[in-house]
């Protein structure tokens, strides 16, 4: 779940962005892992849930918006969870603690 307060006001232009995602009708099946996912059906969801992402005019603004309120499921931005996590210096996002060797929240560069 994320930190809802560290979501933006209810204002349209912060939520704007997401009426152009690539993903936008989708099923969002595709983007959350179901309960008990083995690896192999989950490494595949994620490598397609991240095709759909690459041609995305949105996919900064996504990742921007999922680090920032730390979006703890589902792929945001072309990132997974973890790759999230791993962005923040975080062990999980849906547990967060420090890496060793770098504060929580401190974001490395998606570059």
């Amino acid at each position: 779940m994320p930190d809802t307060n560290r979501l933006p006001r209810p204002i349209v232009d912060n939520w704007d962005w997401q009426a152009a995602g690539a993903c936008r009708g989708m099923d969002s099946d595709g983007f959350f892992h179901p309960a008990a996912e083995r690896t192999k059906a989950r490494r595949a969801r994620i490598e397609a849930a991240k095709a759909v992402c690459k041609s995305c005019p949105v996919i900064r603004q996504c990742l921007d918006h999922a680090l920032e309120v730390r979006e703890a499921y589902g792929i945001w931005g072309g990132r997974s969870e973890d790759e999230r996590a791993e962005m923040l210096g975080l062990r999980s996002l849906r547990y967060p603690a420090a890496r060793v060797g770098r504060p929580a929240g401190q974001a490395v560069s998606a570059g």
